[in-house]
């Protein structure tokens, strides 16, 4: 029995027991899905439900008396072999070992499938992260949120959104004339200007801008820099979505900074604005009141010189957003943007929209990596593809993914290049490379999931506690995913796929795959290749979530 399956039989019960009259609640009352999780004591039945004290109050009654009520019809449901009332009105279930036993040929049918659901489907959402400059490489303050960005997009759409992911291209103001400048100088063989961007990658820059127009020496400062602009910009934009490409993160749109500016949307959002009573003009300068809405200050739009600010161009962003009918809109922002959220959550309220529930900003915290080096080819920074050369994409990915976002986090080198289970990631990704060797070694003796054109399987026969206890944690895995698109925390697929691993280490361990010397092949064996393989998948799809990459061999 699955957790869905458990799931709609108790919807199922809630409403035979409403048609019966038994409990005062409308058809409307009635979930479609209940919510089962594993209690976090065992000794408590392999599931529990609060959905008693949910709808007792709705109900006009107590939650123990619902939950007498509620139990009593569970108990009839095949499978179900005790049903237990806690405390003020949980439900523990607990199904028999046949019925526990099926969820292993379940997964594997579903493959891929299996952990998605449909809990947010309908919601449509913009997420927006990295969003570097594109003055220079990536480098490691944009290493965690490019895991965590990608992890989470995985996450929602692993739920039923529909979610784009977008990386605003800031490339309009002064620092793009900065870089221009500073490619224009290594380009004549000169020190960059006071305040421009150093590193070699500006002089290698330079060099893919000579490529393209040989004649550009040649060119007056006036006439080279929007060349030198356009050409630099260009090469650099195609170096950061290589590093990402590397990194596994793929960006459905690159919005683009200049092209609002370019297009009227700036003066169209300040317009837009100004009819919805907020916009107000002071000292020369056109200003959003933004505290009406929770900032502590209002923000200027536009200077006093006629002049559009960052602050403008977040709002026409926003807009933007709101236009292509992104009714949810996610804003990774790095540690020093906190200031960002309210002005953030104030643009959405003067356009009219919840800023509860149309905007959401996360902020994460810096990442440092003991050891690392300073790139010699950018000179002041840690860059992305260095430490993925150094660390590889699964170990950066996965220990970026299995933290919190709010949480400071050192990375440590030595412990990532282990072959041992102290590593996270090498703990997990050994487990599903030994679950393929246990199928690997299990067919070549002989053993398959299916005799004579059947499938074969008994899952009475998987009753070691280390089967029961290996199933639960596969049962558990698709509320898992629901919770971490929930809470927008991939962290906790990672820490359960480590639950997972050593569940299936111990088991197999104690329960073998195929037989041994001149052992017969018997349904024990097939049933557990069945489970074996059920492993494997959940741990792949697992892995997928967090874009790292689940080996066949190690």
């Amino acid at each position: 029995m699955t957790p869905e399956e458990l799931s709609l039989a108790i919807s199922a019960c809630l409403k035979d027991a409403v048609a019966a009259g038994d409990i005062a609640l409308s058809a409307a009352d009635i979930p479609d899905e209940v919510r089962v999780e594993r209690p976090k004591n065992r000794d408590h039945g392999d599931w529990a439900t609060n959905v008693a004290l949910q709808l007792a109050k709705t109900a006009g009654t107590n939650p123990r008396e619902f939950a007498s009520v509620l139990s009593a019809r569970l108990k009839t449901i095949d499978g179900v072999s005790a049903v237990d009332i806690a405390g003020p009105g949980f439900l523990n279930i607990t199904v028999d070992a046949a019925a526990a036993g099926t969820l292993a040929k379940a997964i594997v049918e579903a493959g891929t499938a299996y952990g998605t659901n449909t809990a947010l489907a309908g919601h449509v959402v913009n997420m927006e992260f990295v969003s570097a400059n594109p003055t220079g490489p990536l480098h490691i303050g944009h290493t965690r949120w490019a895991a965590l960005g990608d992890a989470i997009a995985r996450v929602l759409r692993a739920s039923g959104a529909d979610v784009t992911a977008e990386y605003y291209i800031n490339d309009a103001g002064s620092q793009m004339n900065v870089f221009a400048n500073s490619v224009f100088a290594r380009l004549h063989g000169r020190d960059v200007p006071q305040g421009g961007y150093p590193g070699q990658y500006i002089a290698d820059l330079g060099h893919e801008v000579l490529t393209e127009h040989p004649d550009i020496r040649e060119l007056t400062e006036v006439a080279a820099l929007p060349v030198i602009r356009g050409a630099a910009y260009k090469a650099q934009m195609h170096d950061i979505k290589q590093t990402l490409a590397e990194f596994g993160v793929d960006f459905d749109v690159y919005f683009s900074e200049q092209e609002l500016h370019d297009a009227g949307a700036i003066e169209d959002a300040v317009a837009r604005l100004r009819e919805q009573g907020h916009v107000f003009d002071d000292g020369g300068a056109v200003w959003l009141r933004t505290t009406d809405f929770g900032d502590d200050k209002d923000r200027v739009m536009v200077r006093a010189n006629g002049e559009p600010t960052y602050f403008a161009a977040d709002a026409a962003y926003y807009l933007s957003k709101k236009d292509r009918g992104y009714t949810e809109k996610i804003y990774l922002l790095g540690a020093d943007h906190h200031g960002y959220i309210n002005r953030l959550k104030a643009i959405a309220a003067a356009a009219g929209d919840d800023p509860e529930v149309n905007i959401e900003v996360l902020i994460g915290q810096l990442v440092s990596v003991n050891g690392a080096k300073l790139s010699k080819r950018a000179g002041n920074i840690i860059e992305l593809k260095d430490l993925i050369s150094w660390l590889g994409k699964d170990a950066v990915r996965y220990s970026l993914a299995r933290f919190p976002a709010d949480s400071p986090l050192t990375l440590d080198p030595d412990l990532l290049k282990k072959h041992s289970n102290e590593n996270p990631v090498f703990y997990v990704q050994y487990a599903h490379a030994r679950s393929r060797g246990a199928a690997r070694n299990a067919v070549a003796a002989g053993v398959d999931r299916r005799v004579n054109g059947k499938d074969s399987f008994n899952a009475a026969l998987l009753d070691h506690p280390t089967e029961n206890e290996l199933l639960s944690h596969l049962g558990s895995y698709p509320s898992i995913v629901a919770k971490a698109a929930e809470l927008r925390e991939p962290h906790r697929v990672a820490r359960h796929l480590e639950v997972i691993a050593g569940a299936y280490h111990r088991w197999y361990d104690a329960c073998r795959v195929a037989p041994q010397g001149e052992e017969p092949i018997t349904d024990t064996n097939r049933t557990r290749l069945w489970l074996n393989d059920a492993t494997s998948q959940v741990l792949a799809n697992g892995l997928e979530l967090l874009g790292v990459s689940a080996p066949e061999r190690m």
